[in-house]
């Protein structure tokens, strides 16, 4: 997978901040590009060696998607670093909360370029001074009329 160099656009250094996000306009990622080492990489972490994610030739000739294409999961796993490409949060720590209603609409073929479209739909305290977010995250295939995956992503955060 190719990532991109760009450094986050948005910087937020409190909760009040990513507040203020909430029903407002999505935050967006740049675009990645979701090549074959990068899938076979996660087809060896997962053990999910299906011939449609590591066999190019195979799928090529046989799957109804005309290629290879990435695991589900792994698209939903590029979640929390486009965010983070996305968006500085100065923050002592945060960590992955969870996810909600996840949904794979569409396959992700190799060679795809994806970006992840980042919306808050709410921001509440947590124990130990933190702040829980839900984000409501579509990963979008460039050229493709609808995401690729949808999802709330939670986080929680602590300043």
């Amino acid at each position: 997978m190719t990532a991109p160099s760009a450094s986050p656009g948005a910087v937020f250094r409190d909760s009040a901040a990513l507040r203020a996000l909430v029903g407002g306009a999505a935050l967006v990622s740049d675009w990645v590009t979701i090549d074959q080492p990068s899938v076979d990489r996660f087809a060896e972490a997962t053990g999910d060696q299906q011939w449609i994610h590591v066999d190019p030739e195979r799928a090529r000739r046989e799957s109804p998607f005309g290629g290879a294409i990435a695991h589900g999961f792994m698209t939903l796993s590029l979640i929390p670093a486009l965010l983070q490409k996305t968006v500085r949060l100065e923050q002592r720590m945060a960590v992955n909360y969870g996810l909600n209603r996840v949904r794979f609409t569409s396959p992700v073929l190799v060679g795809s370029q994806l970006r992840a479209q980042f919306a808050v739909a709410s921001v509440a305290d947590v124990d130990n001074a933190g702040v829980q977010v839900i984000w409501n995250v579509a990963v979008e295939r460039q050229g493709a009329d609808r995401p690729v995956c949808i999802a709330e992503f939670i986080t929680r955060h602590y300043f």
